[in-house]
């Protein structure tokens, strides 16, 4: 941060992992550019056109992976971000100063390599990032060549040319997009001259991304072709962990400090060393991981439910007690490690310190039943009785009962029992692909469909907001919403499920406001200032030293409603139409939830 502000940078703070106040797709914040999607679109960011942030994220993709060396279900995003002001030269320039120059990380540059994208679908090979990537290496004093089509490293060879699955990012099938360069460390210097295929160097972990640059430069259309944009954009990802393993030679991801005090916590409550085995090691692992990001989940208001964030917590919640047990930990322990996370991190983020004991008390509720399902479990397993288990068996066992297919494996071999593994993973893929069809639709309303139906929905969730405060009493809060182009969701605190009658009246208070023609108005200001003057916000998440605040202005002078708020917003609410709300349901404990349209 201190290096991109030297650079005329602002330097804002991380957004909630819960994507609010955005025209939220996701369950989670995965990348730094989830929460500045608007910018990136064209709204002008209150810092200014220049930013860098480390961005807390949560990536589920991965969660299969953890136990190798480099990947974590949540992480830290460190960006700098350019929205239509320095491009490619600059970008990259930095990015070589800040990973080489003993003023800052001081890595050896004769240890970095980059890669670039090759050309295609009709789109021309990156000829400007590899010039000034040659350039940057040649004032280095380094003699560079750039690699075939058959992204052999040999001699001077340092740029990569990949094609469009590796270096170059889209969001959805539609909108900004373009190439990118990479930035990769070798780890294994002792292992003498990096020389091979690029791919094989990757996946023996012989080198690691440790930057990642996209130049946004088109937009592409419903018709599939790429338009140059007017203002492109800088979009940068550098992940903490894996710096942090480059900085230290280390060889993982986990061998760094950010672990190692979680790890001394294990081997103390389960007796064992993180070095015992290779299962050992992995179980650890897991174990750190996994409770990291439920106590980051958990701060950020996710509870343990059977759907959506709520139920990748819970999964992240029993994988670790699983791990726990194959280091044969019986008790309870995920809120001893979890104290450890907090002092760890409970500095940079206080929310952590805050939530303290609603992680503690979500996290001892959620695995004492677990392991009341890990018994129901046995007793279901006990039922089979039979010669061999098939693939579908132990696919219910997993899916209602909880129980993890290696347990269902270990149980059955200590019975002489097969287990079907070839038709369980048939059964888990099937219900992967049911899963990605329900994710896919919530990606309808993604990056590109920024428009009129999102603005109109943003602004009726401000009206919502303040019927309710009105209805119910100054006691309601926001907690959390979720908007996409269909309708919106809105979480607020509130005791007890609302009567229809209020309901009805919430309605009729907000479609009043509409009908009013009540006109919109946006200021920019400090947060201090915003907080002077009363405007709503979502304190427990972190907002930048300047923050627009949304008011609507009745004829009278008299407010309806001010907000803070990051979204696109109607100019005035005869736009909105008429105001009707589907549902109102429970969200958590003391948290309610309402979902609404617009007619």
């Amino acid at each position: 941060m201190e290096f991109f502000a030297s650079k005329g940078h602002t330097i804002i703070p991380s957004a909630s992992l819960i994507p609010r106040d955005t025209d939220a797709s996701t369950l989670f914040t995965t990348a730094g550019m989830h929460p500045l999607v608007p910018y990136l679109l064209g709204q002008e960011h209150p810092g200014g056109k220049r930013v860098a942030n480390v961005q807390k994220c949560v990536r589920t993709g991965d969660i299969d992976d953890v136990g190798d060396n480099r990947h974590c279900t949540f992480f830290e995003m460190m960006g700098n971000w350019s929205f239509g002001d320095y491009f490619k030269k600059e970008a990259i320039e930095w990015s070589f100063e800040f990973l080489t120059d003993p003023k800052w990380l001081g890595l050896d540059k004769n240890r970095l390599y980059v890669t670039v994208f090759k050309g295609e679908n009709g789109i021309p090979r990156d000829e400007e990032a590899i010039s000034i990537w040659k350039k940057t290496f040649e004032n280095a004093g380094m003699n560079v060549a750039v690699a075939g089509e058959d992204e052999i490293i040999n001699g001077d060879v340092r740029i990569i040319p990949l094609g469009i699955d590796d270096n170059f990012w889209i969001a959805g099938a539609t909108g900004p997009c373009g190439g990118d360069t990479e930035m990769f460390y070798d780890m294994r210097p002792e292992e003498g001259k990096l020389e091979g295929r690029f791919t094989d160097l990757v996946d023996s972990f012989r080198i690691m991304e440790v930057w990642n640059n996209v130049f946004m430069e088109f937009n592409k259309t419903a018709e599939g072709k790429y338009e140059k944009l007017s203002k492109p954009n800088v979009d940068t990802g550098m992940g903490v962990e894996r710096t942090l393993a480059v900085i230290k030679g280390e060889y993982t991801v986990f061998e760094t400090e950010l672990f190692k005090p979680l790890f001394e916590k294990i081997a103390e409550i389960s007796g064992n060393d993180y070095g015992d085995s290779e299962e050992t090691k992995k179980a650890f692992r897991i174990i750190a991981d996994h409770v990291r990001a439920s106590v980051f989940m958990l701060a950020d208001g996710v509870t343990p439910l059977n759907t959506g964030a709520g139920y990748v917590l819970r999964r992240l919640i029993r994988r670790a007690v699983r791990w726990g047990k194959v280091l044969g930990i019986e008790k309870d322990f995920t809120v001893s490690v979890a104290e450890i996370v907090i002092q760890k991190f409970g500095d940079f983020y206080p929310e952590l310190k805050k939530q303290r004991e609603t992680i503690f008390a979500e996290l001892k509720k959620e695995e004492e039943k677990f392991r009341k399902t890990l018994e129901n479990g046995l007793r279901q397993f006990n039922k089979l009785s039979v010669a061999a288990i098939s693939g579908k068996d132990a696919f219910d066992l997993y899916q209602t009962y909880g129980f993890p297919l290696e347990l269902t494996i270990e149980l059955a071999k200590e019975n002489g029992i097969v287990v079907d593994e070839k038709e369980f993973d048939g059964e888990l893929k099937k219900h992967q692909e049911l899963s990605r069809t329900a994710s896919a639709g919530m990606f309808k309303g993604g990056l590109q469909d920024s428009g009129q139906e999102t603005a109109r929905l943003h602004t009726a969730a401000h009206l919502l907001l303040a019927s309710l405060r009105k209805v119910l009493g100054n006691h309601v809060f926001q907690k959390g919403s979720n908007i996409t182009p269909e309708r919106l969701r809105l979480d607020f605190s509130h005791p007890e499920k609302v009567t229809p009658n209020q309901l009805s009246e919430v309605e009729n208070i907000v479609n009043a406001a509409i009908e009013a023609e009540l006109e919109v108005i946006s200021n920019e200001m400090t947060l201090q200032r915003a907080k002077e003057i009363g405007a709503m916000g979502v304190f427990e998440s972190k907002y930048g030293e300047k923050v627009t605040v949304y008011s609507i202005v009745a004829d009278d002078a008299r407010i309806v409603s001010m907000e803070i708020c990051g979204g696109p917003h109607a100019k005035n609410t005869r736009e909105l139409g008429h105001f009707k709300i589907q549902k109102e349901e429970a969200s958590s404990s003391g948290v309610r939830r309402i979902k609404a349209i617009l007619e």
